[in-house]
């Protein structure tokens, strides 16, 4: 299947209950042959009304995190674990994660990234237990590298404060900025070989 398929698949979804509300699903956007992907937990307000991700106040910030380290939005692939907005920004449930799941997991297996970034605790305890990390709390790991090694390859994991995070805590602000900037390198070294 390809992207463009699964897209489409997306924003017809009624996996969930997710979709009686929504304006737009939000499959993902960006370039799927980076090798970079970066999961969120769910579209927001703005997200669902344009139907993509990292549109508002957290999107805003991410383009200037990606910027810091040199690359734009458009060089990488961004989505989230659920593709529909929950009601008043809350957290998907375990039934909406699971509903939505068969998604990202095709997404993971059209795009296979190099990196994956995630971005809050819903995207990190998802991707942790899939590739069956020992998990602990993003206040311990966050900007930490964890690499997995298969028979054919190799996934570097980066857990990472969601950006609004930054936007409601000062202090996570800098943590977040600081992370980025460690990252870079890791970051630029699988766009170079591109």
């Amino acid at each position: 299947m390809e992207i463009k398929e699964l897209e489409e698949e997306i924003k017809r979804c009624k996996r969930c209950n997710l979709h009686k509300n929504r304006r737009n699903a939000v499959p993902g956007e960006g370039d799927i042959s980076s090798g970079i992907m970066l999961i969120g937990e769910a579209p927001g307000y703005h997200e669902d009304v344009q139907g993509r991700p990292f549109v508002g106040a957290a999107g805003k910030f991410l383009n200037e995190l990606l910027q810091l380290i040199g690359i734009k939005r458009e060089d990488v692939y961004i989505t989230n674990v659920v593709k529909c907005r929950p009601p008043n920004n809350r957290e998907p449930n375990e039934d909406e994660i699971k509903a939505c799941s068969k998604y990202l997991e095709k997404q993971i297996s059209i795009i296979r990234p190099k990196i994956i970034i995630t971005l809050g605790n819903v995207a990190k305890n998802y991707i942790f237990k899939k590739f069956k990390l020992r998990n602990e709390a993003i206040s311990k790991i966050h900007g930490k590298v964890f690499k997995i090694q298969s028979i054919d390859s190799c996934i570097i994991i980066i857990p990472m404060y969601h950006p609004a995070a930054g936007l409601y805590d000062p202090r996570k602000k800098n943590e977040i900025i600081k992370d980025w900037l460690n990252i870079k390198g890791i970051v630029k070294n699988v766009l170079s070989k591109d």
